[in-house]
């Protein structure tokens, strides 16, 4: 039979949690939607792996709010968690079980109009160490080298370990992780990883 993209998200979502940082009952492995890179939203959240995160980014977009409440039951039928970006009130609304702050959003007023849990994404130790503050769990990025149009320097495993450490929360790597790459975390503290179009059949995530 031959090898899908689905194929390597399970894969990825068992590599992802045999990873040995605090998780709390958290997945291992989370994916952040993105217009260009997941554009069909169900379909990505029925191939997830069963107990897999999804993160929703709508961007404002009509057509995207439209099918929030449907993505959000379709992952709780797979024992995943779903969270909505940046839109606390549509989180509560549709039952999502929290909402991912991006770093320059994440505040404590923010917070406070949140319910469940807050995941937020961190670019340097400052921002990681205001996230332990306030969010449940952290994406750390840019940690391998990656073809997105937000992608910064690589800092590497090491650095990321390095940077984690001094937190109980946990971290996940964001930026070029895969199948291959995910293997550079193992035994370093990381929680978990973040990916984006896992589904793609792209070597990056």
């Amino acid at each position: 039979m031959a090898k899908t993209g689905y194929d390597g998200a399970a894969r990825l979502a068992r590599l992802a949690d045999a990873l040995d940082g605090p998780r709390e009952g958290l997945p291992g492995l989370f994916c952040l939607t993105d217009p260009e890179r997941t554009p069909d939203l169900k379909a990505l959240a029925r191939a997830l792996p069963d107990g897999a995160g999804l993160i929703l980014r709508l961007f404002g977009r009509d057509e995207l709010h439209a099918q929030a409440a449907d993505l959000v039951t379709i992952r709780h039928d797979k024992g995943g968690l779903c969270l909505i970006a940046a839109e606390p009130e549509l989180a509560a609304e549709i039952g999502a079980d929290g909402v991912h702050w991006p770093e320059r959003w994440l505040t404590g007023a923010h917070v406070r109009r949140s319910h469940g849990l807050i995941s937020t994404s961190a670019h340097s130790p400052s921002a990681l160490r205001r996230a332990q503050g306030l969010a449940d769990l952290a994406f750390v990025s840019t940690v391998f080298p990656s073809r997105s149009p937000s992608a910064t320097r690589p800092m590497g495993a090491f650095r990321l370990a390095a940077l984690a450490r001094p937190h109980s929360m946990p971290v996940y790597a964001l930026g070029g992780v895969n199948t291959r790459t995910i293997k550079r975390l193992n035994h370093l503290g990381i929680s978990g990883v973040g990916a984006v179009g896992a589904l793609s059949g792209s070597t990056q995530f």
